[in-house]
């Protein structure tokens, strides 16, 4: 009695480990990777008219021949928004535009540093320089975007508005340039950039958040000494930081390598449930 209980047992297990072994095993996808890819002629071209624009943009600006905006010695500073009129009574700090400048050029040396880890992260020279074209796309954009609007509002800096009430007189364009600031775009623009790559290509790490706290804490610094510099009104550096972060984001975006582009078609076979004879197939695809 005992042995024929092993036996039916044992044919059981065997017949389990039969049926188990019809069944198809699902295969585990690894975890997925973000790609980003460039086009030569595409991006090529998006830069040099982004460049081009800007560079144009910012010698006309440097010529002084658009008449900058005066300010008359009268003006009630109680017209300003409430968040600008500090920029104007403040006591300008004459070392802040320097200041500034210092985490201006962190930011984009950032922007040429991180493409170079990404090649040796990834050990592959192809998404470094995928990743440099992603950066200098942001950057020239931002720059084109923050000179225009420099050009087009043309608003007297704070500084024009306390040499106003001393009867001094704006006479270069510069001097109202204030909307919107190009060091916040810039570093918010890097910014968004790297933060959008790092969570793309390490998202369960605590690199993008570093990545992302660095460069907030490093966009709100150079914003505030753009303001003590008497350069840039609070709304003008908020204006530059949100303008700039949307560049950074949709540029990096655009740039995704979604799956689907390799793949528009696919047949997959399923089988049919346990002790059902035969399988499924099915057709798939996006357009």
């Amino acid at each position: 009695m005992k042995k024929l209980c092993v036996l039916l047992v044992a044919a059981t297990r065997l017949a389990s480990a039969d049926e188990t072994s019809l069944e198809p095993e699902p295969l585990v996808p690894p975890p997925p990777v973000q790609q980003f890819e460039a086009e030569p002629v595409r991006d090529g071209a998006i830069l040099g008219i982004s460049l081009g624009f800007a560079g144009v943009l910012g010698l006309i600006i440097s010529t002084g021949e658009v008449h900058p905006q005066q300010v008359a010695p009268d003006f009630d500073i109680g017209n300003l928004l409430a968040i600008d009129r500090g920029a104007v009574t403040q006591t300008i700090d004459p070392n802040a535009a320097r200041r500034s400048d210092y985490a201006l050029y962190a930011a984009l040396a950032w922007a040429v540093a991180d493409p170079i880890l990404s090649a040796e992260r990834t050990g592959s020279v192809q998404a470094g320089i995928v990743d440099g074209v992603i950066y200098a796309e942001s950057l020239s954009i931002t720059w084109g975007v923050t000179n225009l609007a420099k050009i087009s509002v043309r608003r007297p800096r704070p500084i024009e508005y306390q040499q106003a009430l001393q009867h001094i007189q704006a006479t270069d364009t510069d001097s109202s340039a204030s909307f919107f600031s190009g060091h916040a775009s810039t570093c918010a623009a890097v910014t968004a950039t790297a933060t959008y790559l790092a969570f793309a290509r390490a998202p369960h790490t605590a690199r993008p958040w570093i990545t992302l706290i660095v460069g907030t804490a490093l966009t709100a610094f150079a914003s505030y000494e753009r303001v003590r510099s008497g350069a840039h009104f609070p709304t003008d550096v908020i204006a530059g930081a949100l303008a700039g972060g949307g560049v950074g984001v949709l540029v990096t975006h655009f740039h995704r390598a979604e799956s689907n582009k390799q793949r528009p078609m696919w047949i997959g076979f399923a089988p049919e449930a346990s002790g059902a004879s035969g399988g499924a197939l099915a057709l798939g695809g996006s357009w």
